[in-house]
C-alpha cells in the first residue's frame, strides 16, 4: 500500500510539473510585436547537408513573434529534421484582446483559426499577420531552447530560410511572403538562435 502512494504522489508531482512547464503564457491587451518579420533573399547557395537531406538556403530571417500555438511532431519523414511547428502572430495578432476571440488549433501542418459572429479584425489582417512556421533547430542547444515554447511566449528567432529536399528529390518550399495562404504558405526556418522575452509568468 506504501508503495502505491509513492506511485500515486510522484504521478501527481509529474503532472504538476507539466502543468506549470506548459501552460499557456498570459499577457494583457495591447499590441505586443509591432515589427514584421525581417527577410533578406539571396541567390541560391551551396546546400546543408543534414542527414538525409539537403538544406537550401533561400533567405536569410529574423522575427518576433507571439506563439499563438505549438505542435510536436514525431511520425512521418518531416519529423525527423523538423519536430516542431509555431504557429505565430505579430502585430494585432500579438494582441491578447484579438487573439481571446479566436480559436487558434494546430493539426498536419496545418495552422486553423476560427471565430464566432465576427472576426475581431479583418480577415485580411489575420493572414499577413500571423503564419505556420516548421522549425528545423540548427544543433541540439536550440532545439533544447524551442522544446521550452509554450503558448504565449514572445520569442525571437533568427536563421534561414530554407526548403527541404530529401534523398528521393523531392522538395518541401519554404514560403518567402507574408500574405499567402493555404498550402505552400508555410516558412520553413532553419533556426539559429532563439531567446524568450521576459516575463513574470515565465519560468
Amino acid at each position: 500500500m506504501r508503495y502505491v502512494r509513492i506511485i500515486l504522489v510522484a504521478v501527481a508531482l509529474y503532472g504538476a510539473y507539466g502543468y506549470f512547464t506548459s501552460r499557456p503564457v498570459d499577457w494583457p491587451a495591447g499590441e505586443l510585436v509591432a515589427d514584421d518579420p525581417k527577410q533578406v533573399n539571396f541567390e541560391a547557395a551551396a546546400p546543408i547537408p543534414r542527414r538525409n537531406f539537403q538544406l537550401l538556403a533561400r533567405a536569410r530571417f529574423g522575427a518576433e513573434v507571439r506563439v499563438l500555438s505549438h505542435e510536436r511532431y514525431r511520425a512521418g519523414e518531416l519529423a525527423d529534421i523538423s519536430p516542431l511547428d509555431l504557429a505565430v502572430g505579430w502585430g494585432p495578432m500579438s494582441d491578447s484582446a484579438v487573439l481571446d476571440r479566436l480559436e487558434i488549433s494546430q493539426s498536419n501542418r496545418f495552422y486553423y483559426w476560427h471565430f464566432d459572429d465576427e472576426p475581431p479584425i479583418p480577415q485580411r489582417e489575420i493572414v499577413t499577420h500571423s503564419s505556420n512556421w516548421h522549425l528545423v533547430p540548427a544543433d541540439d542547444n536550440v532545439w533544447s531552447e524551442l522544446q521550452r515554447v509554450r503558448t504565449g511566449d514572445i520569442i525571437s528567432l533568427e536563421g534561414l530560410l530554407i526548403d527541404i529536399k530529401n534523398s528521393n528529390g523531392q522538395v518541401i518550399r519554404t514560403s518567402l511572403r507574408r500574405n499567402d495562404t493555404g498550402a505552400g504558405a508555410c516558412e520553413v526556418v532553419l533556426v539559429e538562435t532563439v531567446s524568450f522575452r521576459h516575463h513574470e509568468e515565465r519560468s
